[in-house]
């Protein structure tokens, strides 16, 4: 990687952030795709094993405030590109290590990879793109991240269904394709300079505090929509993994067609608006959740569910906007620990009332959503360093 005031028209920043959220969804979709069935056929898993595998798989959500320390030695750029190949690596290798201790330590090389990538994307997205065109760019990287995930859900099933390649190979494949466009991306652009030099401390300022509180919001929002809206389309409707996998092809599918239009809307109504929506519209889903008795109407409110979160990026404007520009990467990974907070909590403790009840942790879900209406409500108009908040303002 290097520095060039000779770029070629493609080398831009935005073409660098298209590729990169590329990679990711070939890598990690895979993975994740393949997973249940890998560790129970492969590794005799047992539901305690798995669990622990996930639990593991979240420890780096909540090192991702160490990013900060890190660029104190390696610039965000590089190091953006260095976790995508700790990412491909430990997809690469998986199928190799068909055991418990195997696949713990696959697992955190390639979560580790994953969280460290999310929390630089959002922090070099912010620098880099100016605060009008950052709405819509942002929408677009995630409309071509639907994308790349819908095209590696069909190679999956040709590999799997048509090629009947074993595991090791489908994750080798995975792995080599995704190091292969990080090696590109790394030999292709040069280092692009931040306009404002970033601080290499962990940052915590009392006027973030609803940004803080919002992100936090929404980590608890998606454990109820990623762990316990599908265990429902399974357990209530008797969906088989085959209709799990065609609903999440749906959603990429509306992702792909919409997420760059919602990100167009938020920048035109402002996050105030955008996010209000959003969470009255949970609020509506989540309680429909817990009364649904069909199982199309269940699928109907799968896909609206995960549509909604497109409208989630408005968070992330909104502190590009009332943020110090110095403290975006700081904040970036400081933000990411806070969203995976509930990464714990709510699994664990939502899983015992599911038994009582499940009704319940939908409820809980959009009382949730509610209280997001609430802080959604404190945002102004017009945000900006100095008016962050409509009331409780701080110092």
């Amino acid at each position: 990687m290097k520095t060039t005031s000779h770029n070629k028209p493609w080398q831009t920043p935005q073409t660098f952030l298209i590729l990169i959220s590329i990679v990711v969804p070939i890598a990690f979709a895979s993975w994740q795709a393949l997973l249940n069935n890998f560790v129970i056929e492969k590794a005799a898993f047992t539901g305690a094993d798995i669990g622990i595998l996930q639990s593991v798989r979240e420890i780096p959500g909540f090192l991702a405030f160490t990013a900060v320390f890190m660029l104190l030695f390696i610039k965000e750029q590089k190091f953006i590109v260095l976790s995508l190949a700790m990412l491909a690596t430990g997809v690469a290798i998986t199928g190799f290590f068909p055991s418990f201790a195997g696949l713990l330590c696959t697992t955190l090389l390639m979560s580790v990879g994953f969280h460290y990538f999310e929390t630089l994307k959002q922090s070099l997205s912010l620098q880099w793109l100016s605060k009008d065109q950052a709405p819509e760019v942002l929408g677009k990287l995630i409309s071509i991240g639907a994308l790349a995930s819908l095209i590696t859900y069909a190679c999956l099933w040709v590999l799997l269904e048509q090629l009947a390649l074993d595991f090791k190979w489908v994750y080798l494949i995975a792995g080599a394709v995704s190091l292969s466009l990080v090696i590109f991306i790394w030999l292709g652009f040069p280092t692009f300079e931040s306009k404002t030099a970033q601080h290499k401390k962990l940052i915590l300022r009392k006027r973030y505090w609803l940004y803080y509180a919002l992100t936090f919001m929404s980590g608890a929002r998606r454990q109820i929509f990623t762990v316990f809206a599908g265990f429902l389309m399974v357990e209530k409707f008797g969906y088989s993994a085959a209709d799990i996998a065609l609903l999440f092809l749906i959603n990429h599918l509306f992702n792909w067609l919409f997420a760059k239009k919602i990100g167009q809307i938020i920048g035109k109504v402002g996050e105030r608006k955008a996010l209000i929506f959003e969470y009255i519209g949970l609020i509506l889903v989540f309680v429909s959740y817990a009364f649904v008795e069909s199982a199309q109407w269940a699928a109907g409110l799968y896909v609206i569910d995960h549509l909604f979160f497109a409208l989630a990026l408005a968070i992330k404007t909104y502190f590009q906007k009332i943020a110090d520009p110095a403290d975006i990467a700081s904040t970036a990974g400081v933000a990411f620990t806070i969203n995976h907070i509930a990464a714990v909590v709510i699994p664990v403790g939502f899983g015992l009332l599911w038994l009582v009840s499940p009704a319940s942790v939908f409820i809980a879900g959009a009382l949730m959503a509610g209280l997001s209406l609430i802080l959604a409500f404190n945002i102004p108009s017009q945000p900006e360093q100095g008016n962050e908040v409509v009331r409780l303002k701080t110092i």
